[in-house]
């Protein structure tokens, strides 16, 4: 397994169909990427297991993620269910796992020491949290044992997260940007798309070059051409200037993209 967290991976939320699913994987590590996200609720990760099998790159160098439903986070449904998730990916020991959502089953003093024990018996080998509140992140901040590796929420410029962000750097754990192009809301915003015209990318791209000139930040855009694939991996390519970056962090509106009454923001 890589030691430091790739700055970009491909992300599978939605993508249910199996076959797409492993061939997107497959196709993605093949391509260049050495980061792939899932989870439990997706119902995909015997797919993107898969996927990393039949990929022409080393398991040891594919970072694997994924997370616990929001229904299985009491403590010894914690514990099976992370095996069973370890079980359909096909890998011996899960690279990073995440509570998913801090809501319905989720407890902190059982839930975090449950991810606690699995880290202490190699079922995984690091935690993390997504989903959070800087509350609700900074208390389990202060209960868990290990240490956090990151904290898996929506960013992009739409979405800056400018707290959340903060506490990264503060805390030492790296920020995972899920829907980085706002489910392509991106390409609309003109902010991206005249900074694109500059620079000759796309605004998805400067999308995600914003988002990986900031410390501590990673994205996982979903992409499931080969042409998007290599497309979103490209932005790690992308400079923006210092101006640009000061121009998309100037924008003043929001427009999150994954949001429930039962939301732990709402």
């Amino acid at each position: 397994m890589t030691d430091a967290l790739p700055d970009i991976g491909i992300g599978t939320y939605e993508n249910t169909d199996r076959d797409q699913c492993a061939a997107s994987v497959e196709t993605a590590l093949n391509c260049g990427y050495r980061h792939v996200d899932t989870a439990e609720m997706y119902g995909n990760e015997a797919a993107v297991g898969e996927g990393i099998a039949a990929a022409d790159v080393d398991r040891e160098d594919v970072f694997v993620a994924t997370k616990i439903h929001s229904q299985n986070l009491a403590y010894d449904d914690v514990l099976e269910h992370a095996r069973g998730c370890r079980d359909r990916l096909g890998v011996e020991t899960i690279d990073l796992l995440y509570v998913h959502w801090p809501i319905r089953t989720y407890d902190p003093d059982e839930t975090l020491a449950a991810f606690d024990r699995l880290r202490e018996e190699d079922v995984i080998r690091r935690v993390g949290l997504s989903n959070f509140t800087p509350a609700l992140l900074e208390d389990a901040l202060d209960r868990l044992d290990a240490p956090l590796f990151a904290h898996q929420v929506e960013c992009h410029p739409l979405l800056q997260q400018d707290e959340l962000r903060a506490l990264a750097r503060e805390r030492d754990h790296a920020l995972v940007a899920y829907s980085p192009l706002a489910k392509g809301i991106v390409t609309e915003v003109p902010e991206l798309v005249a900074v694109a015209d500059e620079t000759g990318a796309t605004p998805a791209q400067v999308s995600l070059a914003w988002l990986l000139s900031k410390e501590n930040v990673a994205a996982i855009p979903k992409a499931t051409s080969e042409a998007h694939i290599r497309e979103n991996l490209a932005a790690r390519r992308l400079d923006l200037t210092d101006e640009q970056v000061e121009r998309i962090d100037g924008i003043d509106r929001e427009r999150r993209q994954v949001d429930f009454e039962g939301a732990p923001w709402n």
